[in-house]
């Protein structure tokens, strides 16, 4: 079995499936390669797939799968999988930061402390206890969010498509009505055709002035030019991101430009754990094809 690891994953896992068969991280091997293990930058396209004549696995260190053609893969008898369970810490911590961050504007008064600058009459914090937190989308990574938020006091809701109640959150039965009362909005979704620019115009007027919206999941379900229009008159008070539409963003994009945006390089899963968890994960999901087991 060749196993080729075509993106940036711990420097451990080599080792620990080398027991497997050969590993190696040489892209042009991939018409040879049996199982191909890829993060975000790989994109497994339809080309992508049909230049893979040996692929059997795809596995996606990560949560989402919108990287993967998985109708063509599924055409071609690739069996697809992803680690959905490991991230879950690395990105709710992040999330969770970001949080903090606009709560107590802690970007700019760190740059005008730098500059020489005393801002503490100008910048006025706003604690998280007491305040309601909106998630949108409530699978591993929103529920160690709320867990975290209840901790510090929130009120947490959370609008779900599937309507499943949460331990760990008031589900609400409309999108509108979970925004409603909601201070910060965090996004956790996959990008799909239900969920491509959730996050429009009539989603943002839903929300209270002045709320605080927060994406670590992907970029496409926000409309780029609707969140920075709402940042402009002051209905939304800022914007958190790690996510963007492509790894960098093109220049042009619109909250690279836009006011009161909090950004991170798309950091959220890239802790030590983390990688090593995923790796865990990676390794066991290989376990199982070998052993023959149901993927």
């Amino acid at each position: 079995m060749l196993i080729l690891i075509s993106d940036a994953l711990d420097e451990s896992l080599p080792k620990k499936l080398a027991r497997f068969g050969e590993v190696t991280d040489d892209k042009g091997r991939l018409p040879e390669a049996d199982v191909v293990i890829v993060r975000s930058k790989t994109k497994c396209t339809k080309e992508w797939i049909d230049q893979a004549k040996n692929l059997k696995l795809i596995i996606r260190g990560g949560v989402g799968l919108d990287n993967v053609d998985l109708e063509y893969a599924k055409e071609k008898g690739v069996i697809v999988r992803n680690t959905p369970k490991a991230s879950g810490i690395a990105v709710a911590e992040l999330a969770f930061g970001l949080m903090l961050a606009a709560a107590s504007h802690i970007i700019p008064a760190h740059e005008g402390m730098k500059e020489g600058k005393w801002l503490k009459k100008q910048l006025k914090r706003s604690e998280l206890y007491g305040k309601t937190l909106c998630l949108v989308g409530m699978g591993n990574i929103a529920t160690e969010v709320a867990r975290r938020a209840r901790a510090f006091g929130m009120n947490v809701v959370a609008y779900r498509r599937s309507g499943k109640p949460s331990d760990f959150a008031d589900v609400k039965p409309t999108l509108e009505e979970a925004l409603r009362d909601a201070d910060y909005v965090s996004l956790h979704l996959p990008l799909t055709d239900e969920t491509r620019g959730l996050s429009d115009a009539s989603a943002i007027e839903a929300m209270k002035d002045g709320a605080v919206l927060i994406n670590t999941g992907r970029a496409g379900t926000v409309d780029a030019e609707a969140v920075k229009a709402a940042l402009e008159s002051g209905k939304l008070r800022a914007y958190a991101t790690d996510v963007w539409p492509s790894d960098p963003p093109p220049e042009d994009y619109p909250l690279l430009h836009a006011p009161n945006v909090i950004m991170t390089p798309h950091i959220g899963a890239n802790t030590k754990e983390n990688q090593l968890r995923i790796g865990d994960e990676i390794v066991s999901i290989i376990q199982e094809y070998v052993n023959g087991g149901v993927l």
